[in-house]
């Protein structure tokens, strides 16, 4: 596969819908990216075998394999930002397109100016993502920085997770972040709009499940029992807090 332009980044837009993909194409090209259109996740799947967007917008509702199976093809093979759309607006295929991996959800209809501020801060995050991946070296013997979270092992550098027998347990790039800020900030609750702030560079609402659902997979991930969590604790009517394992 191709290299994506680190000058222009580029967006691959999943949409049935001619006009919404003609009006996204005509705006973001005007903004500096470089756009990719599809009408179905065949036609994206083609465009991935020869291109690797920094994100791909896809909508829930494609007729035949819709935009959640298409997500969750793209983040097994690619780790590029992912956001959906959803016609509907509907909570759950919200909390389903998190699920299955998606960095964002939009509904319909949205401004394309907050669009243009969500590709911003995803491009941002995988960037950084791939500028410390290219510069990174190995640690010297004595200084790995890989920090114990339970039974796991979280490299800094390579931005990986090991369990106990050192197998690698998938991240996406939103997960890593996560990680990296609740373990440079032990035993500190922190609120969802602090956390978002901090990863995300965007502010929380209520109705907002996005922290939630990837806590959530974090623990099945990373505690011995995620229905009872002992390193990424609840603090009801605040948020989360990350409690270190004490040495046995």
């Amino acid at each position: 596969m191709n290299d994506t332009s680190l000058e222009s980044p580029v967006v691959l837009v999943v949409d049935d819908d001619p006009d919404v993909r003609d009006l996204i194409e005509d705006y973001l090209s005007g903004q500096g990216y470089r756009v990719l259109c599809a009408a179905d996740a065949g036609t994206a799947r083609g465009l991935l075998e020869t291109h690797v967007p920094e994100v791909a917008l896809l909508d829930v509702g494609l007729p035949g394999e819709d935009g959640l199976t298409l997500a969750r093809f793209i983040r097994e093979r690619l780790d590029i930002g992912i956001i959906m759309v959803s016609g509907a607006g509907e909570t759950l295929d919200r909390i389903v397109g998190l699920e299955v991996g998606a960095d964002d959800y939009l509904a319909k209809p949205f401004d394309l100016r907050e669009l243009k501020a969500r590709l911003k801060g995803i491009c941002r995050r995988y960037r950084r993502t791939l500028t410390q991946s290219a510069g990174a070296t190995l640690p010297a013997e004595g200084e790995t920085r890989r920090i114990a979270l339970g039974q796991c092992q979280l490299d800094l550098d390579t931005r990986q997770l090991f369990d106990l027998d050192g197998a690698e347990l998938p991240l996406t790039s939103m997960e890593f972040e996560l990680l990296k800020m609740f373990v440079e900030r032990p035993n500190r609750p922190l609120t969802r709009d602090q956390i978002l702030s901090i990863t995300q560079n965007r502010d929380w609402s209520p109705y907002d499940r996005s922290i939630d659902i990837r806590i959530a997979r974090l623990r099945r991930k990373i505690e011995s029992d995620p229905e009872h969590p002992a390193l990424i604790r609840t603090v009801r009517g605040h948020g989360y807090m990350f409690v270190p394992a004490k040495p046995s």
